[in-house]
């Protein structure tokens, strides 16, 4: 089962089915996927009524204005730079032509050369750079080159590329640059006067909210959103046997590459180079905490560490003697072969993102293996005596320091021309909300089964002649969104991963869309999973499965972690036998030939599941008058206790035999306080007022003796289905369990109903109590009998003008 150690990382071991039955979703909900449940959830946001000008629209009335643009939304200010504390000194933002003379946005094309890392810990940020260089038409697709300092100049830039979890963003930005004695604070060209590193990196910046949150990462998560592409991640220390065959098939079609060294903790990426500009920073910090020790109100005796007043991130390096750095990214730049001394040698070229410090072993610059290379091939290889960050490595050294490789592969919308090796992706986007779909990982049986779930279909197997298998190869990349830029609200990465069941054609499940149910995880195993859970923006793997149907269960390692995410299918075949339909919900990036799959949400189809509510509904009422009339039938008599009943209505009611809400509510709380098995602080007036709603016939705000015996009624058979899954006979049920409950009462809901009835009716604990879980199904029952009421055609469509929403509502 699925464990996790020191939170980084969280090791699967195999998955079995569950022997014993006492062992004891949602699909994607919400999403951001547009229609009615994200204007729920977005009730707060304010209205935007017009369209935000693009970047076109606000270059042209800066030049006919003639002043220069700022940025309303990334100003410059301390809140573009930081989120977590104050600046340590007072840095001055200025335009490229404060700086210095003569500006320029691009000089001589944009290569790798262009990139030296500031103070700023986001190297695995310039390594993805620095490989995005290798690729012209990429690079032109992140970076429009026709921007300039001197030709219709209104400080206003962009950058048109970023692939934002399957959308394309343009980032429009003012080129406005923090700076310290007249410096560029974080990164900046090899040449002065150059600048597009340094405004690529603020629109970066302004994609996550601040400089700050770039601080730390992996290189993947900047590869791919350049590219869209999905990464591929090894551990050196395990990669597969032709890991130089796939370093290089990967350099030959167009993929990013990079290369790190673990320092001790395991995790870094964020190391900063030391500098002149990040000395005079640090002497002037060390007199501001020498200035703050003289004050009488700090004491800092007693205490191990002082407080830090430096923008520079913990320095995660540790340069090694032969010149590497751990706890640091590089970008892997040329794989190649070369004859030495008779024999083939391979090679890997990287680049240090600082601009310096690089390796000092065989094959480096200076190294005496390049004597024995003649003009030509050095020219080839692009070997430079030159302290540019960039150096060769044997691969056998390569393999014996570095740690970690990433390839980011590409996807099909990345490139037009058919040179590379592309991808067909099946994209859908999810969340999960705690309470109801956050189920975590397979530990936790009682709510894995609530997580969100993806049906996959595999119709075709691979063309693999030299393959007797009958196999379908393909790729799950699951990605959590928008951790970075909230973690100015506290958010850190989840550890996540993906486990894959097969629904087999003797399954009652297989061909449908129906959320499969606990008991099936409980006894059948996982076909194939994630290697680990790990707290990484994303987590890919490739898998051969037999050609069947499948179901993907993304989680977080922990259940209640509440968050949004997007999965993703990946196949390098291009034609299959059959297309999906589910446009809803199931975006499919075509080539020339559709996806070799079918990927669908149990979403899916979400209006005809509310029609299938309506049905449902109306099955239920049905039910409840069939037996009603067979009560009747059989007893046509008042029983004792009906009689007793009676009275007690009376006295409350008074002679017009009829109570309002205020009765209503006083009869059901002394009901309430007699079942001391069911927890609850009363009933609310409000609620009380939804009942009488639902019962009141003839609009007097009153029901009378027969409408409140059937409301009874209703509360009685809601009330069993309570203490049904009321397991633990606390007096309330958890959350998980609202699903089968809803379903048990008749009601067909879609999964972001579920979602936010849970939001509405859970208490902290994930708890519903029995009044809360009564006014849900009150509210559930008068939606349905309220929709069949304009419902005239019985097709489960409704259209509403303004007065109807509100008698809807």
């Amino acid at each position: 089962m699925p464990t996790a150690t020191n939170a980084a990382v969280a090791q699967q071991t195999a998955a079995g089915s569950v022997p014993s039955a006492t062992i004891g979703t949602t699909e994607g909900a919400g999403g951001g996927t547009g229609g009615i449940y994200s204007a729920i959830i977005s009730r707060n946001q304010p209205i935007i009524s017009v369209k935000e000008k693009t970047y076109e629209e606000l270059h042209k009335k800066c030049l006919e204005k003639n002043i220069l643009y700022e940025d309303p939304d990334f100003p410059p200010n301390e809140s573009s730079l930081f989120y977590s504390r104050k600046s340590p000194v007072k840095f001055e933002w200025k335009r490229p032509r404060e700086i210095c003379e003569n500006p320029r946005f691009i000089i001589g094309g944009a290569n790798r050369t262009d990139i030296c890392q500031g103070e700023l810990g986001n190297c695995w940020f310039l390594a993805a750079i620095a490989c995005l260089t290798l690729n012209k038409k990429l690079l032109c697709r992140v970076i429009p080159h026709d921007q300039s300092f001197i030709q219709n100049y209104a400080g206003i830039f962009h950058f048109q590329q970023f692939w934002r979890y399957g959308n394309w963003v343009d980032v429009v930005i003012d080129d406005c640059l923090p700076t310290y004695n007249n410096q560029l604070v974080f990164t900046k060209s090899s040449q002065r006067n150059e600048f597009w590193s340094a405004l690529l990196e603020k629109a970066y910046a302004k994609l996550h909210g601040s400089y700050e949150a770039l601080k730390g990462g992996n290189t993947t998560e900047a590869m791919e959103d350049f590219t869209g592409g999905v990464t591929e991640f090894y551990e050196i220390k395990d990669a597969p046997k032709d890991i130089y065959k796939i370093m290089k098939h990967a350099i030959d079609r167009g993929s990013l590459m990079a290369s790190s060294i673990d320092d001790d903790l395991g995790f870094s990426y964020g190391s900063a180079p030391r500098s002149d500009i990040g000395e005079l920073i640090a002497r002037m910090v060390k007199n501001q905490e020498n200035a703050q020790m003289t004050q009488p109100t700090v004491d800092y005796q007693g205490m191990e560490e002082r407080p830090a007043w430096t923008i520079v991130p913990m320095q995660y390096e540790t340069r090694m003697s032969c010149g590497l750095v751990k706890g640091h990214a590089y970008s892997v730049t040329a794989v190649e072969e070369t004859v030495f001394k008779g024999e083939k040698i391979r090679l890997v070229r990287l680049r240090n993102p600082w601009g310096q410090v690089e390796w000092n072993g065989a094959w480096s610059d200076k190294s005496e293996e390049w004597d024995s290379v003649n003009e030509a091939e050095k020219i080839r290889l692009q070997h430079k005596v030159v302290e540019d960050g960039e150096f060769w490595i044997s691969f056998q050294d390569f393999m014996r320091h570095f740690t970690k490789l990433e390839i980011c592969n590409l996807t099909p919308d990345t490139l037009e021309a058919d040179k590379f090796q592309t991808w067909t992706v099946s994209v859908n986007e999810g969340r999960w909300v705690r309470g109801c779909s956050a189920g975590g990982c397979r530990n936790y049986p009682d709510t894995f089964w609530t997580n969100p779930q993806y049906r996959l279909k595999l119709l075709e197997e691979d063309d693999d002649p030299e393959d007797e298998e009958v196999i379908c190869s393909f790729l799950v990349a699951l990605m959590q969104k928008n951790r970075r830029k909230e973690r100015k609200l506290g958010a850190n990465l989840y550890t996540i991963g993906f486990a894959i069941y097969e629904v087999t054609a003797l399954d009652f499940m297989h061909g449908t869309k129906h959320h499969l149910q606990k008991d099936f995880f409980l006894y059948n195993a996982s076909k194939a999973r994630s290697k680990t859970y790990i707290n990484m923006r994303e987590i890919s793997e490739r898998f051969r499965l037999p050609p069947s149907e499948y179901v993907i269960i993304p989680s977080t390692y922990d259940p209640h972690q509440e968050g949004e995410f997007i999965l993703r299918v990946f196949s390098e075949k291009r034609s299959l036998s059959e297309q999906a339909d589910y446009s809803d919900t199931l975006r499919v990036i075509h080539s020339h030939h559709v996806a070799p799959i079918i990927f669908v949400s149990d979403r899916a189809n979400s209006n005809k599941e509310l029609r299938a509510d309506g049905n449902a509904g109306k099955e239920g009422e049905k039910k409840q008058a069939d037996e009603k009339k067979r009560s009747s039938t059989k007893a046509p008599e008042e029983s004792e206790e009906q009689k007793q009943f009676r009275n007690i209505f009376r006295q409350i009611a008074g002679d017009d035999m009829e109570i309002n809400a205020e009765e209503l509510r006083n009869v059901l709380n002394n009901v309430v306080k007699k079942h001391k098995d069911l927890r609850s602080e009363g009933f609310e007036l409000e609620s009380c007022r939804s009942m009488i709603a639902l019962m009141d016939t003839d609009g007097s705000g009153k029901i009378n003796f027969d409408e409140f015996r059937h409301l009874w009624d209703k509360i009685k058979s809601w009330q069993k289905i309570f203490k049904r899954y009321d397991t633990d006979h606390s007096g309330t049920i958890n959350s998980y369990e609202m699903r089968n409950a809803v379903n048990d009462a008749g009601f067909r809901l879609n999964n972001q109903l579920y979602d936010i009835i849970t939001m509405r009716y859970a208490d902290k604990n994930m708890n519903i109590d029995f009044d809360s879980f009564i006014c849900c199904f009150v509210r559930l029952d008068a939606m349905f009998r309220a929709f069949h009421a304009f419902d005239k055609d019985g097709d489960g469509i409704i259209k509403l003008n303004v007065l109807e929403v509100n008698c809807f509502v």
